[in-house]
């Protein structure tokens, strides 16, 4: 059995030329409203694929971005998108659940952002321990994630997503929970420690 949290399943599929869902409009509004201007505080972005999000917060919201993401391809695709006079985000091929996070080029984050991904995770309470070892005090982990059970029945990937109980393990431990529901079978957390 392959898991899906590791390189060996995503960089085929990122080196074959799949994508995911684009972030959009709403979902941009959402972000921006919840963490606001960066300031040029630290952001990491895990997961980062084409480095569209970590793009986004770099150039647009004024944060100091890293994009970390397993698959070398994607990492690689998201560097070659990095062009204007301004430079672009640090980008890094690396597992966040298992690598050397002193290999990260901050300490800490004020933001760091996790979308579409943490469904995929094997184990999702030594994740969140590993983000909230990275979170600065009053920092904000968004993740975003597809719901179990919101597309038709009748849909192929009507179970894809967190269940209620994988749910209770993401928001358990936080001080601070907000959650958006306003992007059809997707909701976004803003998390703080």
């Amino acid at each position: 059995m392959t898991t899906t949290s590791t390189a060996a399943y995503w960089e085929p599929l990122w080196a074959g030329g799949r994508r995911y869902r684009r972030l959009d409009g709403p979902e941009t509004r959402l972000m921006n409203e919840h963490l606001g201007p960066g300031r040029g505080r630290p952001a990491l972005d895990l997961g980062c694929g084409d480095g569209t999000l970590a793009r986004h917060f770099h150039h647009e919201l004024g944060y100091r971005t890293t994009g970390i993401d397993i698959s070398p391809s994607a990492v690689a695709l998201a560097a070659t998108h990095d062009e204007g006079p301004a430079p672009g985000p640090a980008w890094r091929c690396g597992d966040i659940t298992t690598n050397d996070l002193t290999a990260l080029p901050e300490p800490a984050y004020a933001v760091i952002t996790c979308r579409l991904v943490y469904r995929w995770l094997d184990d999702k309470a030594a994740f969140l321990s590993r983000v909230r070892d990275l979170l600065v005090p009053g920092g904000t982990f968004w993740l975003v994630t597809e719901i179990a059970g919101r597309r038709e029945a009748t849909d192929p990937r009507h179970g894809l997503g967190i269940s209620p109980a994988e749910t209770e393990t993401l928001t358990s431990g936080w001080s601070a929970v907000q959650a958006a529901d306003d992007l059809d079978v997707l909701r976004c957390y803003a998390l703080r420690p």
